[in-house]
Parts: structure tokens; sequence; C-alpha cells
């Protein structure tokens, strides 16, 4: 492991990751996401191509005004223009009203680029990168190249790929960025290549930015790294064009943790789950689960075996400790689990067992999740099965329920629902509208309960789910599975229902979502208004 070493990282998330498809940020969460970065100890922070759109260079303006603190803001943009000098070219020029200490400027490194798409000779090329640059670093600019395209240019034309970060050099460019810009590199083939450039320009800063076309972005990453680059570049969440950038969640932890190398200040690393969260969230996209790292499931534990392994010594099935980059061990329950897992998840709740009613729910939920209930994302459903196997009793009991549609006539529809909910002796029954009928059922449920339970007000459905169990041979007679996730605006707890009837499984998990609560906290039911 290297020690001490440090590798300096540019984060292209606001430029390059709003390029991806259903990547979307305004001006504001932009600044928002420019100041967690900064935050988080990223020391380069690409806000956009200033010449390019109104958007990013009102961010630019937006942005003279804020304090990043030690991080840099970064502009990005192009070579100027054929037939115009640098200090004539509009684009240009916006990059320096950009007033960013620091400029990304890219340039052609494939022949192919440069005879087709920009319609220019090699020679009158070469001449654009050294003279935009130097015009730049003339204006007190730190001017980082992007070479792009750089590994297949290299491929096809070594000598003319070298020649462009010669004369970026020569025109006062203090860091070269290889780039893999269609993404289709081989991890062998970006060492060997990075490695021929290092050791021809020893004295510079070399970097890599890769793209996951081949999903080797950040593999990619890691082989410039060891063959010697300094500088990498890279979007959190891996978001971009196409299939996207090398992943800065997954390369910053590999970098320091595995690696050993310096990158954002050590105590700043376990907030890389916050961080990774607060982007996806800005972009209103849901996190991924899988995500290496910082993900729900990246340290989430199933089978018996290594759930009974990991409580032992958590080295036996992780990797690193999920506390450094601010994540937790999760132990989930399913058809799958042995008794370590469910003994193990009740602990995470205060509970015990004995082993003989350990053994009962083992069974239960085997027999459940054969019958089409899933756990794993409904840890209050399971935290209620326990309760009751332990002899414990459920706040109430949803009697009979009916929902139906009926349309009106102006043409439009409207769902109506009745519930009879038992609590120790009394009956309530209630009806509500809806939207559709399991809005209409989670109304009457709601009306019903606030009789007895005022305190659940708060508590809301947060997100539904439907999932069809059964083969296409049973048709509409198929069993579904509904996961339900409630909400008291601090937390959020799953539940789970399953049926034949999507009503029947959506009531289900409705029920238990608002009867967690009231087991959690031991609340009492108070006297019931008279019965509707």
């Amino acid at each position: 492991m290297r020690q001490s070493a440090a590798i300096e990282v540019l984060d292209t998330t606001l430029r390059d990751g709003t390029q991806g498809e259903g990547f979307v940020l305004s001006t504001e969460d932009k600044v928002a996401i420019a100041r967690r970065l900064a935050a988080f100890g990223v020391p380069l922070i690409e806000g956009g191509w200033p010449g390019s759109n109104p958007k990013d260079a009102a961010f630019f303006q937006r942005m003279k005004g804020v304090d990043l603190g030690a991080a840099r803001l970064v502009a990005f943009g192009a070579t100027h223009r054929k037939g115009l000098r640098p200090e004539a070219d509009p684009s240009v020029q916006a990059l320096l009203e950009a007033r960013t200490p620091v400029v990304t400027l890219f340039g052609k490194s494939w022949t192919l680029h440069v005879r087709e798409a920009l319609g220019v000779n090699l020679e009158e090329h070469l001449w654009m990168i050294e003279a935009t640059v130097a015009h730049l670093v003339r204006q007190g600019r730190r001017v980082i190249y992007d070479a792009e395209h750089f590994f297949d240019g290299f491929k096809e034309d070594p000598a003319y790929a070298m020649e462009t970060l010669r004369v970026a050099l020569r025109g006062g460019a203090d860091t070269l960025v290889l780039c893999d810009t269609n993404g289709g590199s081989l991890p062998e083939e970006v060492y060997e290549i990075t490695r021929r450039v290092v050791d021809t320009f020893p004295r510079v800063r070399i970097g890599i930015h890769a793209h996951n076309d081949a999903e080797l972005a950040v593999a990619n990453t890691l082989a410039a790294v060891r063959a010697g680059a300094r500088h990498v570049q890279g979007t959190i969440g891996g978001y971009g064009e196409r299939c996207g950038n090398a992943n800065l969640v997954s390369l910053i932890p590999t970098l320091m943790l595995k690696y050993g190398y310096a990158v954002v200040p050590r105590p700043r690393l376990a907030e890389l789950k916050v961080l990774a969260r607060f982007v996806d969230e800005r972009a209103n996209l849901t996190p991924n689960r899988r995500a290496p790292y910082v993900g729900e499931a990246a340290f989430a534990h199933k089978g018996g075996v290594h759930v009974s392994a990991v409580l032992k010594n958590p080295r036996t099935y992780e990797h690193i400790d999920p506390q450094l980059v601010g994540n937790a061990r999760r132990i989930l329950v399913s058809d799958l689990a042995g008794r370590s897992n469910l003994l193990a998840k009740l602990a995470e709740r205060g509970l015990e067992l004995e082993a003989e009613t350990a053994r009962s729910l083992l069974e239960e939920v085997k027999a459940l999740e054969h019958a089409g209930y899933a756990f794993e994302g409904a840890e209050a459903s399971f935290y209620l099965l326990a309760h009751r196997l332990r002899g414990g009793r459920l706040p109430f009991v949803v009697r009979a329920f009916r929902a139906w549609v009926q349309g009106e006539a102006r043409g439009a529809w409207q769902a109506e629902a009745t519930v009879q909910v038992q609590v120790g002796a009394e009956v309530y029954h209630t009806a509500a509208m809806g939207e559709g009928p399991v809005g209409a059922l989670d109304n009457a449920l709601r009306k019903a309960l606030l009789a007895f339970y005022p305190e659940l007000e708060g508590v809301e459905l947060a997100d539904y789910k439907v999932r069809v169990l059964s083969g296409q041979e049973r048709g509409t007679a198929s069993g579904v599975r509904v996961l339900v996730e409630m909400t008291d605006g601090k937390d959020r707890w799953g539940t789970v229902g399953a049926s034949v009837n999507i009503l029947e499984a959506s009531l289900k998990a409705l029920a238990d979502g608002y009867a967690y609560v009231l087991v959690k906290e031991a609340r009492a039911p108070h006297q019931a208004h008279k019965a509707s």
C-alpha cells in the first residue's frame, strides 16, 4: 500500500454529469452541490461550459458570491474555433468571464476527429491548442488540458497524440488529462499508454478521465493511477453522458483505503454516503441500493452462514468497516436466513427471543416467504411478527373491508372504501373516498385508527410498490406482493402484504405500517368516537 502520495480529484458532476440522460439540475441545485463537494474536500469542482449555454453562464455568475473555502471552481471549454484567434473567440472569452481560477480546456487527440469533426488540418489544430492554452495562462488562469479521445488517438497515431500534449505544455498547461472519451479502452491498454505518457513527461502531472461504456471506467482510472497518473476526474454516482463517467463514490474510498493515497481529508470520508444521497436527492433520482460502499445493500447480509460469521468477525464478509464511508451493516431476514439473522435483526430493535421462539419465528418467516411475502424491505412487518410470537398483542385488527370505484355523470371515476377495525372490545366502522381503491382504503383505515390513536396523524404513506408473483399461466389470478414505506417525517419503515387479492395485500401492508408505530412505542388506545 502506498502512503502519503496525493491524488488530485476534479469532480465534473455539474458539467459532465448533467450531460447524462435524466440527470437534471437547476442553478440552485448546482450551487448546493458545489458547496457540499467543497465541504467534503474535493479540491476542483468543474461547474459547466459557460460558452455553450445560458444556464451554465448563469451558474458561474451566481457562483461569484459563493465561498468554497479551499476548493476551486473550474470552467470548461474548447480550443478556439477555426479561423479565429483566441482573443476573438466568444466561447474563449466566456471562459475568462466566468472568473474561475482554473480552466479545463479540451482539444482533439485523434486524427479522425481533427479531420472529420473539426474539419481542420493536423498542424492547424496543434496551433489552436497551444494558442488557446497560452492565452488563458496569460490571463492568470491555471489550465488543465483534457486530451479528448486520447487513447483511441494514440492507438491510431501515437506520434500525433503525443504532439498534442507537447503543444499544450508549451502553451503553459500544468496538467495533462488523458481521456477515454468513447469509454471502450481496456485496463491493460490504459495502463500501458499512460505509462508511456508518464515516462515521456516525468515532471508533469498526468490525469485520467474515463467513461463507462464498457463498465470499465473505475478499473481504467485505477490502471492509470497505477501507471503514474496523479489527477483523477469523475462524477458522484458515475452520472454522465451515455453510460456515465468514472464513479468518484467508488474511486475515492478505493484510492484512500486500498491504495493509501491522500484524496480528501480522512475524517470527511465518513460523509461519503450522505454526499452520494445528497446528489441523488438534488437530481430527484432514486439512490442505487447496490452501489458499492454507500448503497443500502453494500453491507447487507442475508445468508445464515454469512450472518453467523460476520457477527463473530465482520472481516469474514466485509472488505472494509462500513462506518468508514458513513454506511452501516444490515442483517436481512428471508427464507435463506438462519437463527443468527433473526436474533441479530431483533437485537437491533432491542428484542430478545428464546431459542424455541426463534425456531418458530424462522419457520414462520420461511412459510410466509413461500406464500409470497418478502421481509428484506419490510423490517417493520418482521418486527410485528416477532412481537406476536413473543406473546405480544397487536393494537388493532381489521375485521372487514370493502372498496369499489364508480363513475360519475361527467365521466370521472371515484373510489370509496369502508373498513371495520376492532380495538379491544370495540369495533369501529368508517368510510372514506380516494383517488383510487388503495388510496380510499388507506384513508378509511387512517380515519378509523385516528379515533383511537390520534398520535398517528403525522404518519403517512411514502411509497407503494406492487409485484406480480405467479407466472403468466394464472393471469389475473396471480398472487401479488405489496411493499409499503411509511414515514412520520423523521423515520421511514417498510411493511409487506401478499395475497391473490391486491386490495387485501395492500391493506395488510398498510395495517402493519400503522401498527408498527403503536407497538414500537407501546401506545395505548384513547376512547373512540361514535362509529360512523
